[in-house]
């Protein structure tokens, strides 16, 4: 028998979306750096009482083994191979959900919805003990949802799609957003009752005016946020909802600690994290997973995607993209520090550079003009404007070692696979295409040795 402290929810993301007009499935569409499903996932998880279990299912179609990528696999998953409406959708998850004694169902398109929101609703559910509770909302922007029909003394009779919606439907304010709660033995039963529409598809929101017929507990629960009903169905929509989103995001951050200087031209990835006191200047994009350390400059004008950055660095009109910056680096303006990098502490990297695939080691000065790909580079290098590892033989690419203490002059071409020893040094305009031991200088073009007097 399911015990009453046991929930399940169910996160119904088996639709293409065809307002969207893309491949990719709907509940993957991105929003501030996530799939949608994501933020819904993250809201239903709220749900889990202080005393029992929750498990949560995902309905999958379109996209299906997308969808599971994304979720994880903490998440169960079901099957909708053919679309025939949300409640066709939700009767397939019951053979996984049949043991549950509360469901919480929600649409994948509701990324708004919060997770204070969900708790509310289901703490609501429990104390009311009611056999469905549904989430409501007045909005202005009703499109593609269903509309909440009432009575003349204000009492819920129902939900019609916005499909079937006559002229005096459609004009209501008041819609369903798509978040419910069961009681699990009153809807199995009755799921299987839902007749099908006239478009060929059954929909979980005649479960509603089945209830009130049957004089079951039916509880309409008002969103205190009327932007968490925003459903996305195109790509206006998905717009809008992306800057909801990124407001929350950017509050979030202000209210921990963090500076931004004109907020709205300011865009953070929902996974980013930043230390209190780093300052963000406008124009600047912190994207994917990245995370920032405390008192930061970083902007304006920069990017930093799926990095990660220690304390006191500066970030100016650059990108920094996969790589690893340690405390105390400066970058920019306009350099480009690429996937696979480490930059050790206390780094300076000037204007128009660009590191790739390479390690700098602390106290390093690589002021400007310069490229250094495929490098191992020690610590207190000095590395001269105009140099470049030539670290691509046209078929493959080789490594260049530089050794602490060695000073790089302007102009240098190090071909790659090369050496240069620690506290060597290199000629401005030099080409260097063999190893330079520690301690000597190697000038020319090639370049050539000159050994140490007494060696």
């Amino acid at each position: 028998m399911a015990s009453t402290n046991t929930w399940v929810a169910v996160i119904l993301a088996a639709g293409l979306g065809k307002r969207m007009k893309s491949k990719r499935p709907k509940a993957l569409q991105p929003l501030a750096g996530r799939p949608m499903v994501r933020y819904v996932l993250e809201a239903a998880r709220s749900a889990r009482p202080k005393r029992g279990s929750l498990r949560c299912i995902a309905v999958v179609g379109h996209g299906a083994a997308a969808v599971r990528a994304a979720l994880g696999d903490d998440v169960e998953f079901a099957r909708q191979a053919e679309q025939l409406g949300t409640g066709h959708a939700l009767a397939q998850a019951e053979p996984l959900a049949k043991d549950a004694g509360h469901l919480l169902v929600l649409n994948a398109d509701i990324p708004l919805i919060s997770a204070a929101t969900v708790a509310d609703l289901t703490a609501r559910h429990v104390q009311e003990e009611s056999d469905l509770t549904f989430l409501t909302a007045h909005v202005e922007d009703t499109r593609g949802l269903g509309r909440v029909r009432r009575d003349r003394r204000g009492r819920v009779t129902g939900v019609v799609e916005e499909a079937d919606a006559d002229p005096t439907a459609r004009a209501a304010m008041e819609v369903n957003v798509g978040v419910y709660c069961f009681r699990a033995r009153w809807l199995w039963p009755h799921l299987a009752r839902i007749p099908k529409s006239a478009a060929g598809e059954y929909y979980l929101t005649d479960l509603i005016a089945m209830a009130i017929a049957k004089g079951a507990t039916v509880l309409a629960v008002p969103a205190g946020d009327p932007a968490e009903a925003l459903g996305i169905n195109d790509r206006v929509q998905l717009a809008r909802a992306d800057a909801v989103l990124r407001e929350r995001i950017r509050e979030r951050h202000m209210l921990d600690g963090v500076t931004l200087i004109d907020p709205a031209t300011i865009y953070i990835d929902a996974d980013v994290t930043i230390g209190a006191d780093t300052t963000l200047y406008p124009n600047t994009m912190l994207l994917g997973e990245t995370r920032i350390g405390r008192d930061c400059t970083i902007g304006p004008n920069s990017q930093v995607i799926d990095s990660v950055l220690g304390a006191r660095c500066r970030v100016l009109s650059s990108v920094i993209e996969g790589a690893t910056l340690e405390d105390g680096v400066d970058v920019g303006p306009f350099s480009h520090i690429r996937p696979g990098s480490y930059i050790c502490r206390n780094v300076h990297i000037g204007n128009f550079a660009e590191v790739k695939n390479s390690r700098l080691g602390r106290n390093t000065k690589m002021g400007h003009f310069s490229y250094v790909g495929d490098a191992q580079v020690g610590d207190d290098v000095n590395i001269g404007a105009g140099t470049i590892t030539c670290n691509y033989d046209g078929i493959r690419k080789h490594r260049t070692v530089i050794g602490d203490g060695a000073f790089i002059g302007s102009d240098t071409m190090l071909v790659a696979p090369v050496k240069v020893g620690a506290g060597a040094r290199t000629g401005a305009g030099s080409v260097v295409n063999h190893d330079v031991p520690a301690g000597s200088t190697a000038v020319g073009m090639p370049a050539r040795i000159r050994r140490k007097k007494g060696e």
